[in-house]
């Protein structure tokens, strides 16, 4: 682990990874979108829906991400230099709002949809712009003139501030202000170590192993590997998508760019994740552990393998619930055996999944149907209208 400090702060640092004091700027962690299959091996992105998308427009120029609960810029601020999107930021007044700031790396993550590309943000959702690149707020590791951004085509990687237009280059990079709803949430452990080879992350409530395999397999390989995966007792396990491979990158190491205190990962490796590029079909994302930058490689390449599953608990879920934005749209919340709708129309059809994307019900009476067989547990109802609605409820 390479971990760039001096040594005037190595005893801070080394109390700052002994208790993993971390914020919570995000609810939970979207899904990629990703809806198409590409293989009929199961395990793929499309096999599962986990937090999927679902966005709001507020009518003054704001876009809230429900699954985040992050409120951004609809259109952005356009081509800047970092300093200057530093500044655009900060200093912006939008929509009623001042406390407007540029996201970091995993935050401008989180806005990606998988499903498209060139631009990666859905243009149904976000104004189309001629970005390549969006700024975020991190550095590179040992080199603050490399910036972390995201780009058009759905990875994010660290570049030379100097290759904006208006540091002299010849690339866009555009700035896009994003804002909370309230303070975050202060978590005092980014981690915990299970002390069965699994390692909890309790930021997003997954659960990933500690030691991945040594060996290293194609794409489909991998996914047949980790269906079968048995560990610690659990056997629900997948390989991860894209942002959820993202999520335990940590910028501020390099050579592995992840907090090696927790997992048993050394040197630079290749990671697939579950995630197929959508316009080159023979290639999958995959995360690099050199510097933590996404990118993409051929299905038949053989790259390292580390297995997830997902461990939100119902009582997590109850009080993401209660702080959302949106109002809930069935009630009561949670159910035992009926939902009953607060507004519905005729002509709306309703879909109840459960949290792997599996469909219970579907059809127009759901307020008649039973659901006291179903298992406790999360689950999305999803309302298709008029309202056009997707909303998480709790079987309890």
């Amino acid at each position: 682990m390479k971990k760039i400090l001096s040594t005037s702060t190595f005893l801070l640092i080394s109390t700052i990874l002994f208790c993993q004091t971390v914020n919570k700027t995000m609810l939970r962690l979207p899904d990629t979108g990703e809806t198409t299959s590409y293989t009929n091996t199961f395990g793929e992105d499309n096999d599962y829906s986990i937090n999927p998308p679902f966005f709001i427009y507020n009518g003054d120029g704001t876009i809230t991400d429900t699954v985040t609960g992050l409120m951004w810029q609809k259109t952005d601020g356009g081509e800047m230099t970092i300093e200057n999107a530093v500044i655009y930021c900060d200093t912006l007044t939008f929509a009623g709002y001042t406390d407007w700031r540029l996201p970091n790396v995993h935050e401008a993550f989180s806005i990606l949809n998988h499903q498209h590309a060139n631009p990666s943000l859905d243009a149904t959702v976000f104004t189309t712009a001629n970005a390549e690149y969006w700024w975020t707020s991190d550095k590179q590791a040992n080199d603050a003139t490399k910036i972390w951004v995201t780009n058009s085509g759905g990875g994010v990687g660290n570049h030379p501030k100097t290759e904006t237009v208006s540091a002299g280059g010849t690339k866009q990079f555009h700035a896009i202000a994003v804002r909370g709803y309230n303070s975050p949430a202060v978590l005092v452990n980014h981690f915990t170590d299970n002390g069965n080879g699994t390692i909890t992350d309790n930021l997003t409530n997954l659960m990933w192993e500690k030691i991945p395999s040594i060996s290293t397999f194609t794409w489909e390989q991998s996914l047949t590997y980790a269906e079968n995966l048995s560990l610690a007792n659990m056997s629900d396990w997948r390989m991860p998508n894209i942002k959820e491979l993202q999520s335990i990158c940590d910028v501020g190491f390099m050579n592995p760019a992840i907090n090696t205190s927790y997992f048993n990962i050394s040197g630079t490796k290749k990671y697939w994740s579950s995630t197929t590029l959508p316009n080159q079909t023979t290639k999958a994302w995959y995360w690099d552990t050199q510097f933590g930058i996404t990118t993409y490689d051929l299905k038949t390449a053989y790259d390292y393998l580390i297995c997830v599953r997902t461990v939100t608990s119902t009582a997590t879920i109850i009080n993401e619930l209660v702080n959302n934005l949106i109002t809930n749209v069935a009630f009561p919340n949670p159910f035992k055996s009926t939902i009953h709708l607060k507004s519905k129309n005729p002509s709306d059809f309703y879909e109840l999944s459960n949290s792997l994307g599996k469909i219970i019900y579907a059809g127009t009476n759901i307020e008649m149907h039973d659901f006291t067989d179903i298992p406790k547990g999360i689950y999305f109802l999803r309302i298709v209208g008029k309202t056009n609605l997707t909303s998480k409820i709790i079987k309890e």
